[in-house]
């Protein structure tokens, strides 16, 4: 079997499941308790906050945990829409935003606030001339990803937060889901972030686990009311267990990260190179370094996603039609269509997304079934 959709879940590191299950079976108190059980929990806890902080680069009291990615991102916008609404009910998203952020903001839109989209280039890259321009006195949030999850594009993340700088009453939220082990923390973590979210399975940690940092002193309205766990904004008994597993994810994934990256952009540019020298295939995805060094999307022309996706299946290599959160609905990705890709292009796309777990031997078996597939389908081309 060849993995290739690592963007949609990565597979939980040996050691990462070690640290679940022996949590799991032995560090079962709950920490909100006042016995030995719960504070045993309590220290798992309290150190495994310690160190995903440190590997952020943050402090400790940032950091909450959450159900997932989607959570935190729906967290970052209502939380903040809520909290600030007395002093505006604008707010900025780019255009390629995941869709836990779209239709967060799109809810928000319907609930008495105003969404803008920032729209992005040829590149997929958010338009610095054009967010300036969207910005008005009553804006109070804006959000940006860091890594694009269906074509990689890296977001100018600095420059918005250089952009920003002298606007401390509006909040900047990051969705650094895809950067991960991916980008240095500085990329995507600059000091004008003032939240961000985290995925656990993103990054070969469990899934039900997710990240959201946010700045000391930002104020957030908390979505989930009751026992007052997490500094009283997000209530619910802690995942002792997939916290721990994420912390030790999370240390694995940052010790291999310089030369994993080495290696995933190794493998991604020869993909890159071998692709481009077929007439009929489009290649979506950009070359140069403002493209992540894992995601690569690409389609034959008028050849469907999905049938491509189900003919690298039939060898046993599992790539997808770029977000596997919509991609079952048969919709042609967003991200390209914002980017102007014409529909009956962009219905043609499929992401190979890498991870460390792969080799050069994976991608040469991958690129000779795709030479196999692509006369397969001349036909029909």
């Amino acid at each position: 079997m060849i993995y290739f959709d690592n963007a949609a879940t990565t597979i939980p590191y040996p050691e990462v499941l070690r640290t679940y299950q022996e949590a799991a079976a032995t560090i079962y108190g709950n920490p909100s308790s006042l016995h030995y059980l719960g504070s045993q929990a309590k220290r798992v806890l309290d150190a495994s906050r310690q160190q995903i902080a440190d590997l952020l680069r943050v402090g400790v009291d940032d950091i909450f945990f959450t159900s997932g990615g989607t959570e935190s991102d729906n967290w970052a916008l209502k939380g903040t829409a809520f909290e600030k609404e007395r002093y505006g009910r604008h707010i900025i998203v780019s255009a390629i935003e995941h869709p836990a952020v779209k239709e967060s903001a799109e809810w928000l839109g319907k609930h008495g606030f105003t969404v803008s989209y920032a729209p992005v280039d040829k590149k997929g890259l958010v338009d610095l001339e054009t967010l300036s321009g969207l910005i008005r006195p009553e804006t109070i949030l804006v959000s940006v990803m860091a890594v694009n999850n269906e074509m990689g594009s890296i977001q100018p993340i600095q420059a918005i937060s250089e952009l920003l700088a002298d606007k401390p009453t509006i909040t900047f939220h990051v969705d650094a889901v895809q950067a991960a082990g991916k980008l240095p923390v500085s990329d995507y973590l600059t000091d004008r972030v003032d939240l961000a979210s985290f995925s656990s399975h993103k990054f070969h940690g469990v899934r039900g686990l997710g990240i959201l940092y946010k700045k000391s002193g930002k104020r957030l309205n908390p979505l989930l009311n009751g026992g007052g766990q997490e500094s009283n904004l997000r209530s619910t008994t802690e995942n002792v267990a997939a916290i721990a597993a994420t912390a030790k994810a999370l240390r694995l994934v940052s010790d291999k990260q310089t030369a994993a990256v080495t290696r995933l952009q190794e493998m991604r540019d020869l993909i890159y190179e071998t692709l481009s020298s077929f007439e009929d295939v489009l290649i979506f995805s950009g070359k140069d370094r403002q493209s992540a060094p894992n995601i690569l999307t690409f389609g034959i022309k008028d050849v469907r996603g999905e049938v491509l996706v189900h003919a690298f299946e039939k060898h046993d290599i599992f790539l997808s039609t770029t977000s596997a959160c919509s991609s079952k609905a048969g919709k042609p990705a967003g991200t390209l269509l914002a980017m102007g890709i014409p529909v009956k292009s962009a219905q043609t796309a499929v992401r190979v997304s890498l991870d460390d777990e792969n080799d050069m031997s994976d991608v040469e078996q991958f690129l000779t079934v795709f030479r196999q597939i692509y006369a397969d389908t001349a036909k029909i081309r």
